[in-house]
């Protein structure tokens, strides 16, 4: 006893001390700790740690050796796991090719999901099969290689610390924790499940895909809930979706915590909730969900719960049916179901698994004998005895349903990837070896970081052509199955496949879905919706809440001139200078163009207005032409009226070049035009004006305005001061000339084609010289007005002046407030009411002489109308 305390108190010391230390003692080897374990002997041992059976803790009162746990419930899935790792070792024994001169034994240890059995087991792996001594080995024979295991990942965890101080490689078939990735941490750790970082990634990638932009989350306190609900989190708010609630609960039951996590899910808009968690810690909760009929939520489920048969029970219909889970990507062991049905009691008599699992199936009991060699009889009355006779073919049992494994595969692939790493290990040739010098390491006496250097390497093919090897953070492959829980015939839940998600494919060629085969709450086939505001429609801008997630927001209609044309538009967009937003603001269209044409009734209007008084003047040309030798015609300086016909017929003319679509050539032509006639016709005025007060003056005696009298003065004024309007014009036309604009701002959906006048000095200089014109022969007019009537037509010029500045000065106020083709319409009516002002006022009493009154065209009567 003294040289085992003694032994046991330098072990202690040595443990966290380098671990190269593994020399077999003997004499070491003494009774185990309530060791519960699978042992078959071989060259090489494989270690295995699978949870088949679940957890009561045991009273420790210290009256006997304590006892660190005892199991309770059989987990028929968790055995399957054990005989998954035991049939790929003897099938592994069985081939030629692999390990074909080496024989794998095993030692399977059952955990039953308990950190301090995992910990318990692993010691009794390294250290042999009796008391478990750190840095000391009682196993004299067959090298422990790797070990495979556990499930969990707290249990993983623990273990991987351990095993990384002697350098033990560890393949996990289940555990999923991202943490484990860390290989500066865990640089002796591997797995053949994805890490749950990928799993958290697709379950947002999932729920993006189906627009569920509302999503709650609920997650198992500990690092496996709370770091991949994190990871969910945070590439759905990367996708641009929310969280509407994050809650985490813990695994043992809380009233408490469970009734405030219900009474979020009860007030929450979301409709979908993502629960990452395992299935023995979620049931409390979710038998609390049934009880209080939550309904019409889509579930989404973690690898942790996804294929837990326990929730297909009828009870569970209402509230999981729909629920899609996402679980590592299946296989088929072939010949694996036919190696189930040979299990029996018989084959191995000391294993009180196989004993428990018989009994549970066919629900019987085996006869104990107790340690007085008495038969034991207190059976359960609604038990039968075992007899070893039943039939395995006759269960309907899942633990027979091989054709879709998940982690029974997963530890498949494991158990495969060791005995690969061996192999490689063991088909070195001396001198080209990794290590030191070239050498090899020998298969029945190897170091364990030896091996470790060949399961880094490990790239394989699987019978059904999947590729097994691990990335440079000992990871597999990131492949998951979709699955769907849809109710049977039976009024049961069944997990359906719809979808894969591979993120070694492509980017963007990640998930595949058939939606179509997917079904929702209460059998829907349409995608719910899980929204915290309802999608804005094209035409429609997203407007976020004050203090609220950017998933809640009102609709805004677009404004005019802006547009959005697809479903929830952030921001509305501008339309350009030359478009405008239709009614329904979802697209742009072609603004209307707008200029006075031809074709619409005011054009019209104005064009026959234009063309039926040019008949006027060119009418009454035609009588003075006719007439030009009589006294009324003579006496009234005939060129110059001649010539002021002429301009009037141009004037109304010339309002022509002002309706249609603007030009460059026509706008430098209708201003100028404009300008150029009316200073012709003003001009033509301004010479009457002064030759009836010259005409006047020279009949006095000695007058000297006698030799000024004829035709050149008026033809002289006239072409003076027109030239000056030419000449305006011309300076206007070389600096900065009239040319086409388009108006796209001053009416609301249209683009008003118009002249802008180049220099706006330059346009008023032009009418302001007409205006000088105007105002300079209604003086002299106005001054000449009682002059003898047989010489006078003053009082005609001076009203027609009064009327034609009347008409310019009133045309200033409406042209400078009105836009587009009404602007045009205005210039165009005081053309055209001033040309006819010169011509009724001036003209019209002549025509009635000539026509109506010819007795009074005469030289006697101009010359006594004074007198009479």
């Amino acid at each position: 006893l003294l040289q085992i305390s003694s032994c046991t108190l330098v072990v202690f010391l040595l443990m966290f001390s380098a671990a190269g230390d593994r020399t077999a003692q003997p004499g070491c080897r003494l009774p185990n700790l309530n060791v519960q374990g699978y042992i078959k002997d071989g060259d090489v041992i494989l270690g295995g740690i699978v949870p088949v059976c679940e957890k009561i803790l045991s009273k420790l009162s210290f009256t006997e050796q304590p006892k660190l746990a005892s199991s309770e419930k059989f987990n028929f899935r968790n055995y399957r796991l054990l005989h998954g790792m035991i049939f790929a070792i003897e099938e592994i024994n069985q081939s030629k090719i692999l390990l074909s001169n080496v024989t794998l034994g095993f030692r399977i240890y059952d955990s039953c999901g308990m950190i301090s059995r995992a910990m318990e087991g692993t010691m009794w792996l390294i250290t042999g099969q009796g008391e478990s001594i750190p840095n000391y080995q009682c196993q004299l024979h067959s090298p422990l290689s790797a070990i495979i295991g556990d499930a969990l990942s707290p249990l993983a965890i623990s273990m991987a610390r351990l095993l990384q101080i002697y350098h033990y490689p560890q393949i996990s078939y289940a555990a999923g924790s991202n943490i484990l990735s860390d290989k500066r941490e865990f640089p002796t750790f591997f797995r053949t499940n994805p890490s749950d970082a990928f799993l958290s990634m697709a379950l947002a990638q999932l729920v993006m895909h189906f627009g569920w932009t509302w999503v709650g989350l609920i997650a198992l306190k500990g690092d496996y809930g709370e770091e991949g609900i994190r990871i969910v989190k945070k590439e759905i708010r990367k996708a641009g979706g929310c969280i509407a609630f994050s809650k985490i609960f813990p695994s043992y039951y809380s009233k408490e915590g469970y009734y405030h996590i219900i009474d979020v899910i009860k007030k929450s808009k979301a409709n979908v909730i993502v629960a990452f968690t395992s299935d023995s810690s979620f049931s409390s909760l979710l038998e609390e969900i049934v009880r209080q009929n939550i309904t019409g939520k889509v579930w989404l489920a973690s690898g942790g719960w996804s294929l837990a048969t326990f929730f297909s029970e009828k009870k569970f219909i209402n509230t999981l049916s729909g629920t899609i889970g996402i679980i590592s990507k299946r296989g088929h062991i072939p010949g694996f179901q036919d190696y189930l049905y040979t299990i029996h009691p018989s084959i191995s008599p000391n294993d009180t698994l196989v004993k428990h699992f018989w009994e549970v199936s066919f629900r019987c009991k085996w006869l104990e004998i107790n340690s007085n060699q008495k038969i034991n009889n207190d059976i359960n009355p609604g038990y039968k005895l075992c007899t070893g006779e039943e039939k395995l073919k006759e269960l309907d049992n899942m633990f027979f349903n091989v054709n879709n494994l998940q982690y029974t595969y997963n530890i498949y692939n494991a158990v495969y990837a060791a005995a690969h790493a061996l192999h490689d290990l063991n088909s070195c040739k001396p001198g080209e070896g990794p290590f030191a010098n070239g050498s090899c390491a020998d298969i029945r006496d190897f170091e364990p970081w030896q091996l470790l250097h060949y399961v880094k390497k490990v790239h394989f093919k699987m019978i059904d052509g999947r590729d097994i090897f691990f990335d440079k953070n000992g990871n597999p492959s990131p492949v998951y199955d979709i699955l769907n829980w849809q109710i049977t015939p039976n009024n049961t839940l069944k997990n359906v496949k719809v979808g894969s998600i591979d993120f070694t494919a492509p980017k963007g060629q990640e998930l595949i879905l058939n939606e179509s085969a997917s079904l929702w709450n209460g059998g829907r086939t349409q995608i719910p919706d899980s929204v915290c505001s309802e999608s804005c429609p094209p035409g429609y801008r997203k407007a976020a809440r004050l203090g609220q997630p950017a998933c809640c927001y009102d609709c805004i209609h677009c404004s005019a001139g802006e547009f959005s044309n697809k479903t929830d538009s952030t921001e509305c967009l501008k339309c350009t200078d030359d478009e405008w937003s239709n009614e329904g603001q979802d697209k742009c269209i072609p603004k209307l163009i707008d200029y006075l044409s031809y074709e619409e009734p005011m054009g019209i209007i104005l064009t026959v207005i234009s063309i039926s008084f040019t008949f006027f003047p060119f009418m009454i040309l035609c009588l003075f032409i006719k007439y030009r030798d009589t006294p009324l015609v003579k006496a009234n300086n005939r060129e110059i009226s001649y010539l002021l016909l002429v301009g009037l017929m141009l004037s109304f003319l010339c309002s022509l070049l002002f309706i249609g679509q603007p030009w460059s050539v026509n706008c430098m032509m209708r201003q100028t035009a404009f300008g150029i006639i009316f200073a012709l016709c003003v001009s033509c005025v301004l010479a009457k004006t002064i030759m009836v007060v010259i005409a006047f003056n020279a009949t006095k005696p000695n007058s000297k305005l006698k030799k000024w009298v004829g035709p050149k003065l008026p033809i002289s004024i006239v072409f003076f001061c027109t030239l000056i309007q030419i000449i305006i014009c011309i300076a206007w036309l070389s600096s900065a000339p009239p040319f086409q604009e388009k108006d796209m701002k001053s009416e609301i959906g249209m683009i008003i084609i118009k002249c802008n006048e180049g220099s706006t000095t330059a346009f008023w200089c032009m009418l302001g010289y007409m205006g000088l014109l105007a105002i300079v022969s209604f003086i002299v007019a106005f001054l000449a007005r009682s002059l003898p009537d047989s010489f006078n037509e003053a009082k005609f010029i001076t009203f027609s002046m009064l009327v034609f500045v009347s008409v310019w000065l009133a045309f200033i106020p409406a042209y400078l407030s009105t836009q587009g083709k009404y602007m045009v319409a205005v210039e165009i009516f005081a053309i055209l009411a001033s040309s006819a002002s010169l011509l009724a006022c001036l003209f019209s009493p002549k025509c009635y002489i000539i026509l109506l009154k010819p007795d009074k065209n005469t030289k006697e009567y101009l010359l006594g109308k004074g007198t009479k």
